[in-house]
This record gives structure tokens, sequence and C-alpha cells, in this order.
């Protein structure tokens, strides 16, 4: 089970609403419906969590690109909205630099294509356990990088962390009148 809030940052303060993400297949999907919620310029935050089990920040200014913080990568790669926030760029992995080493029939530049030895490179299913993305997503909104990371340790109840940011940014109230 998941929850998901907007929060849309407005001249008259926060506004939230609880979108519906049926139709959000990708990072590309989540960030337009986040900028729907949002005027032009506006922050619009985007929370989600699955069941105590992981927590994700999703934040989009304007047209910038959307910035990213997940409390448990390893958790959310386990599920389907997890696995849209786990973008190659939060987990350091580089596309270009895969394609560099492995061509498409698996074999490296220049190596006979009868050759049965691969390449290794990092292994797609590895995701970090803990802490992945952006820490500092949140500083100029009022919470610390160390609040945050804070939030997303060994026994924190990830439903709570929701409310705890929320509160330090100055809108818990608006957040818990979605819940």
């Amino acid at each position: 089970m998941y929850f998901a809030a907007l929060l849309a940052r407005t001249e008259d303060g926060w506004q939230a609403s609880e979108p519906d993400l049926d139709d959000v297949e990708t990072l590309a999907d989540l960030s337009d419906l986040a900028r729907a919620a949002g005027d032009e310029e506006e922050t619009v935050l985007v929370f989600i969590e699955q069941e105590d089990a992981w927590f994700g920040v999703i934040r989009v200014d304007g047209e910038e690109d959307p910035r990213i913080y997940v409390s448990d990568a390893a958790a959310a790669a386990r599920s389907s909205y997890g696995e849209i926030l786990l973008t190659d760029e939060v987990l350091g992995r580089d596309p270009e630099d895969l394609d560099e080493l492995v061509d498409l029939d698996g074999t490296e530049d220049g190596e006979d294509d009868e050759t049965e030895d691969a390449v290794a490179g990092p292994s797609e299913d590895h995701v970090p356990t803990g802490p992945l993305g952006e820490t500092d997503i949140l500083t100029d909104l009022g919470m610390s990088t160390r609040e945050l990371l804070a939030l997303s340790g060994d026994g924190a109840l990830t439903g709570e962390a929701l409310g705890e940011i929320a509160e330090a940014l100055g809108c818990g109230d608006v957040l818990e009148a979605v819940r």
C-alpha cells in the first residue's frame, strides 16, 4: 500500500493534494504530475511512502530536472514506484560508460564475437541499502541534511518521517489534511 502527496509552495503557503499515480510509469510522468500541481516556477514536492518500508521525496522546481531522495534504496528497489525513483543517475551509474565497455553482442570492443567471456560490469541488480540521492534536497526549505538522514535511519517509522519533514517545512497541517 502506498501513500503519496503533492505539496506545492505558493505565495499563500503550502497546498497539498493526493495525486492519482495510476498512470505514472516513469520519473518524467511523476515530474509532469508535480509541475501540473503548481505554478510555473513554484517548488513542488512529491512524498511517496510504502507501508513504513521506505519513503521518497521528489523535488521539482519549475522546468529543472527533478531532485530525488530515497530513505532506503534497497527497499525502494523492490517496489514499482521505488524503481521509478532509482534512476541510473541516483544510483551512480552512467549508461554511456556501460555502452563503451560492452558491445550489444556482449563482447568488448575489438574482441572476436566467438569469445565467450563477457565483460563484468556493475551489477544492474545491486542497489545499496540505506539512504540514497540528494541529502540536501530540503535544506533551503527548513530541514537540514542531518535531520533528513536521522529520519532515514534504522528503526525510523516512515509514516512518521513524512509528517516530521512536513512539520519542519511548515506544512504539517496541510499534509495531515490529505492523509
